[in-house]
Formats: structure tokens, C-alpha cells, sequence
């Protein structure tokens, strides 16, 4: 009986704060950009200040990743996001065109329901926090369960600070009765506008069927492909440090590597030089049988661990130096962990004989799972990498950088972003880096610069020339004689067309 208490209160709450953000999004959408702005730098600074504590406090909760990198993406969410969008302009009047007469005004699409997920609560929360309020948007969060003290003490810091620059209360919300059906009830409220998922998979179906439109950021499986012509050196070491991030719960991160036959034996002794195991067939097959539940789910024992942690678990002895797991594979299956998405430091090890066979390796990888979101190729062959990106069916190619922290913009210029769209090939409406400007509608305005009269006359103009043309045509069709008359008949049409 309690637990349905908790399932009715968890509704009620999600109706109230709902009901909450649509009154305060009203306000919200009267404030200029500068206002806008303000508040969000306030906001950023707050969560600045405390981005240690948090991420102590977040690993301490999830027993997910590393602390010590968990500060990084804070940093990242608080600072280094907080930079690039501080100047950008996203609502009022973002674009106009004096000659051609047009403008285009962003328009805040109301209330956001958010979903971060328990492998980068907060990280993810001030980001999702920061875009919504920067794009005029009220936000509710549904917590992750088992981030839901992490995630609830960095939205207090952030609506203090907030509110004390002038945000109006309820604009930013979250659920403190935990349910499913009160996540649930915030995503099919008729005032929410727009539903932004970030890992929680479980809830993605519900999202779609609450008929919203909904950006999701799905899981990834991406391959680090190594050609040929790569500094090999550096390839290994950013693969490392990439799938060691965070013990490897980015969603871009590497989940396998590609390596042309020709330079296989020298990746090989590089990886073990930089602390990968390769484990033995048997290994490989022991440890596979933990990575999911019986329903396919991920198996949370290993999320988030060490690749020592991960052997310790599974009866694997392993060098006390060891950085990553690694299984040499042949063969992409639905049934095959290894060329599924794991949220660890372990990666599969594929060999193909040249980089079109690599090349085929990587998208039956993704097919299987991770379509729409990332790739990794290390070359220095201008001509292989634009074929790869040409033809794999994902959103982001990454070139010579770690795969975790390129996708997410921290070494690349792409959109500082933590949730990474996957298309439509991902299941979702945009595969973009998601940015404030995903958050807005955009007005169009166009004056007049044409009367009917003007365009009625360039219509019987363009008939009678058509006309005139096909006459002319059918008539001397059959009598041209030579080039000198053809010449003739083209030079008659543009004096008529002119």
C-alpha cells in the first residue's frame, strides 16, 4: 500500500510542478537575452564553485566512475559550456537579412522535461539546466533513482542561485517522490513541451508514446578504427585514455578497436605497452556472461568500474597495471557482447585485412547497436577518413582524438555538449551536439517585396515565352540543315526569352 502512496503522490507532484514551470515559463518568455544571461552565469558559477564536492558525492551515491574525472565533466557542464554559450544569441531576434528583408526570432518552446542519467547526474543536470534557462525555458527533472541525492543538492545550489538573480520560482523543478509513473505522468502533462532523454533507457518507450517531441541521446558503440598510415603511438594512448574516462561510462566512448592486418602485431604490442590485458578465449568467454541480465539489460555490478575491479568480480587475475580489458573477436552478433555498447573499460579487438574491409567491420558494429551516434578513425590518409565519413551511419566522426572527450566537444570543436543526438538512424529528430538552439522554435518574418501584380506578370511573361519557344520549335524542328541554322534558331529563342 505505501509503495502505491508513493506512486500517487510522485503524480500529484509531477502535475503541481508542471503546472508550476508553465506560470514561471510565461514570465520566463518576456525576459530579453541579457536578462537570460545573467541568471545563467550566476547559475554556472554556482555549480563552479561546488563542482568537487559534487563529483565526491555523485560516485560516492552510484559507486559509477572516477571522482577525480566526474570533476572534469563538471568543470566541463559549469565552465567550459558556459563560455561558449554565453554570447550566443537564441532568443528575440537571432538573425536578419536588411536586403532580403527577413529576420529570424527564436521562440522558447515552454517546459522542458529532463531525464539525466546515473552515470553523469550532475554533469548532465547543469547542462541540460544551463541550455533550457539560456533558451527561455522552464526545466522539471525526473531524477535518476539511484542519482537522485546528487542530483537534487546540485539543482538546490543552482535554483538559489538562480532565483536570487531574478529567475521566477518554478521555472526550474524536480520530483521528490520517486516513481516511474510521476516520471511519466511530467512527460505526458499537456503543458510540457518537449521531453530531453540522456541514458535512461528504460523510460525512452514511454517518452516517445507520450507524444512529444523528444531528443534522446542513445546509447553508442562506436569503433576506434586504426589505419594503416596512423601514429600508432598516439592512437593506443588516446584509446586508453579515452575508454579509461570515467572507467568508460561516456556514451561516445570506444567499445572496440579495428586495426588493418598490416600494423595488427605492432597495435597489439603498443596496447599492452600502455596496460591492456588481452585475455585468452576462455577469459573472453567468462567475463561475457556478466556484462547483461537475463533480460538484456546492462549488469549495473560492472558499470563504471576499473578494469582490476572488473577482474576481481569475475575471478580474472590480472598485472596490477592493467588499464583495460581487451577480447580479440571475429565476428559481429546481436548475441555477441563484445559488439554491444559496455560501460566499462573493456574493448573488443577486430583485424581486417585492408580499411574497406575495416570499413565494413565498423558499420556492422553499429548496426548492431549505436547507429547515429559515434566514430573514431586515427589516419593520416585524407582520402580513407572522408570515405569514412562519407558512409557510416552515425552523427559524429571524431579524427585522431579520444572518442569520449572528443565527442562531447572537450577536444574537438564540435558544441560542448552531454547529450549527443542520434538522428534518425538513432531513433531521434536531431543529430546534432544539443545546444540552446535545439530548444527554440524559430519565427520566420518576411516583408513584402512583391505585389501580386509583379508576380501575375512574370507569370504570363514565362507563358508566353514557353509558348513562343515550343512554337519555334515545332516549326523549324525537322529544318535545320546544318549548324549554321541550328546557331540561328538558338540565337532567335534567347532574343525572345530576353
Amino acid at each position: 500500500m505505501h509503495r502505491i502512496d508513493n506512486d500517487l503522490l510522485s503524480v500529484q507532484e509531477a502535475r503541481i510542478l508542471v503546472e508550476n514551470a508553465r506560470e514561471a515559463q510565461r514570465i520566463l518568455a518576456t525576459f530579453p537575452q541579457e536578462k537570460l544571461d545573467q541568471i545563467v552565469g550566476r547559475m554556472a558559477a554556482a555549480a563552479f564553485k561546488h563542482a568537487k564536492e559534487l563529483a565526491i558525492m555523485s560516485q560516492e551515491e552510484t559507486g559509477f566512475g572516477k571522482w577525480q574525472d566526474k570533476l572534469i565533466k563538471n568543470v566541463f557542464a559549469s565552465d567550459f559550456l558556459y563560455r561558449r554559450i554565453k554570447d550566443l544569441k537564441v532568443v528575440g531576434i537571432i538573425a536578419e537579412d536588411k536586403e532580403k528583408k527577413t529576420m529570424d526570432i527564436g521562440v522558447p518552446v515552454g517546459v522542458i522535461v529532463a531525464l539525466p542519467p546515473a552515470t553523469n547526474p550532475v554533469s548532465t543536470t547543469i547542462y541540460k539546466t544551463l541550455i533550457a534557462i539560456k533558451s527561455g525555458n522552464a526545466i522539471v527533472i525526473a531524477p535518476h533513482p539511484k542519482a537522485k541525492k546528487s542530483i537534487a543538492k546540485v539543482l538546490d545550489i543552482l535554483i538559489e542561485a538562480a532565483e536570487e538573480s531574478g529567475l521566477p520560482s518554478g521555472a526550474i523543478g524536480y520530483l521528490h517522490t520517486q516513481a516511474v509513473d510521476g516520471t511519466v505522468a511530467l512527460m505526458n502533462h499537456k503543458d510540457t513541451s518537449l521531453v530531453l532523454i540522456t541514458g535512461v533507457p528504460k523510460l525512452v518507450k514511454a517518452a516517445y508514446s507520450s507524444g512529444k517531441p523528444v531528443i534522446y541521446g542513445g546509447p553508442g558503440n562506436g569503433p576506434a578504427f586504426i589505419e594503416r598510415s596512423a601514429d600508432i603511438k598516439k592512437a593506443v594512448a588516446d584509446i586508453i585514455a579515452s575508454r579509461t574516462f570515467d572507467n568508460g561510462i561516456v556514451s561516445a566512448s570506444e567499445q572496440s578497436i579495428v586495426a588493418e592486418e598490416c600494423i595488427a602485431d605492432e597495435v597489439r604490442q603498443e596496447l599492452k605497452r600502455c596496460g591492456a590485458y588481452f585475455m585468452s578465449a576462455l577469459e573472453s568467454e567468462k567475463l561475457s556472461q556478466y556484462f547483461f541480465r537475463r533480460d538484456g539489460s546492462i549488469n549495473p555490478e560492472l558499470v563504471g568500474k576499473s578494469a582490476i575491479e572488473i577482474a576481481q568480480r569475475t575471478g580474472l587475475r590480472v598485472p596490477e597495471n592493467t588499464t583495460v580489458l581487451i577480447s580479440e573477436q571475429k565476428y559481429v552478433t546481436a548475441t555477441n557482447p563484445y559488439a554491444r555498447e559496455k560501460l566499462c573499460p573493456v574493448l573488443a579487438f577486430f583485424v581486417e585485412k585492408d580499411w574497406l574491409n575495416a570499413c565494413e567491420k565498423c558499420i556492422e558494429l553499429l548496426v548492431n547497436e549505436g547507429m547515429g551516434h559515434t566514430l573514431v578513425i586515427h589516419s593520416r590518409n585524407e582520402q580513407v577518413i572522408r570515405e569514412f565519413a562519407l558512409k557510416k551511419p552515425v552523427s559524429r566522426v571524431l579524427i585522431n582524438t579520444p572518442s569520449s572527450l572528443g565527442g562531447i566537444g572537450a577536444t574537438t570543436n564540435l558544441f560542448p555538449a552531454l547529450t549527443l543526438g542520434c538522428g534518425a538512424a538513432g531513433g531521434g529528430y536531431t543529430s546534432d551536439n544539443v545546444t540552446p538552439m535545439n530548444l527554440i522554435n524559430i519565427r520566420k518574418v518576411g516583408y513584402g517585396v512583391r505585389q501580386l501584380e509583379d508576380i501575375k506578370g512574370s507569370s504570363v511573361k514565362a507563358g508566353q515565352c514557353a509558348t513562343a519557344v515550343g512554337s519555334r520549335c515545332s516549326a523549324r524542328e525537322y529544318s535545320i540543315g546544318s549548324i549554321e541554322e541550328l546557331n540561328q534558331l538558338l540565337t532567335e529563342l534567347l532574343k525572345q526569352l530576353k
